[in-house]
């Protein structure tokens, strides 16, 4: 069996599993969680430093954090249609939401996303309206 149905399978089994037991995460069941460097959004300077390199059916955690210097935000639907969403932490507040388009921050503030890439491929989390590469967040993910 290849990685990538691998991922798929371990995916749609979560997506099936997970609304039975909100814990299985926290007490393991998706594995050790990879912290991967926050995407920082402040005016004019780059989202992140590079690329990000993760793996199919691998349990990450992404914190996005914002400095208040400007309203912002960072849509992404290739990237949220492509990985199973566990939950978005919000001062202390877990969100498990079925799924995602973008995140906004009027604020300064800070939200946690963790997650399971279910398919290979390079996809993209990019402030709307901007052209320049320190702009977007690059996620290489490989199967």
């Amino acid at each position: 069996m290849t990685t990538a149905v691998r991922a798929i399978l371990l995916a749609a089994v979560f997506s099936v599993l997970m609304p039975l037991s909100p814990a299985w995460a926290q007490a393991g069941l998706l594995g050790r969680v990879t912290r991967l460097a926050p995407i920082e959004l402040a005016a004019g300077k780059p989202l992140a430093e590079a690329p990000y390199e993760i793996e199919a059916g691998k349990y990450y955690r992404l914190p996005i954090r914002a400095d208040g210097s400007q309203e912002l935000q960072l849509v992404g639907p290739e990237f949220f249609r492509n990985v199973w969403i566990n939950e978005v932490v919000i001062n202390k507040i877990e969100v498990r939401p079925l799924g995602l388009d973008s995140i906004e921050f009027d604020a300064e503030g800070e939200a946690t996303i963790t997650f399971v890439p279910i398919r290979p491929g390079r996809f993209e989390l990019r402030v709307p309206g901007t052209t320049a590469e320190s702009q977007r967040v690059v996620f290489n993910v490989k199967g």
